[in-house]
């Protein structure tokens, strides 16, 4: 029963903000690994920003091109995970998921799709130029 549900997701012009937010459903456990993925039509999934939640949690993980511009955190008490997106370009544009890892998984990398079992169904974000 475990259910990722995003949303926050809109158009807005190059430059702008958005917040995307994730609540967790049914999920038990108490340390893992959430992150934020987006995809375009005929691209690979990408990992956006990840952040280690439980005990010893708190590290945070950005690809590249968000560094400065993107901050992921979470509310515990509220099971939601946020992705706060401040200028926004047109490259950002893509289909959002949130992810949840099954319990803390090896791997060289927490951005890597495969790291991840539960997904949500995605919100989309559009920046025009």
């Amino acid at each position: 029963q475990v259910r990722l549900v995003e949303s926050g997701g809109g158009s807005v012009q190059a430059g702008g903000s958005l917040r995307l937010s994730c609540v967790a459903f049914g999920y038990s456990y108490t340390t893992y690994y959430m992150a934020w993925f987006r995809q375009v039509p005929g691209k690979e999934r990408e990992g956006v920003a990840a952040i280690h939640i439980g005990v010893g949690g708190g590290a945070t993980y950005y690809t590249a091109s968000v560094k400065g511009r993107f901050t992921i955190s979470q509310d515990s008490a509220k099971n939601t995970l946020y992705l706060q997106m401040n200028a926004l370009k047109p490259d950002d544009t893509a289909m959002y998921y949130c992810a949840a890892s099954l319990g803390v998984p090896p791997g060289p990398s927490e951005l890597a799709v495969d790291k991840y079992n539960y997904w949500g169904q995605g919100t989309q974000v559009t920046v025009s130029s």
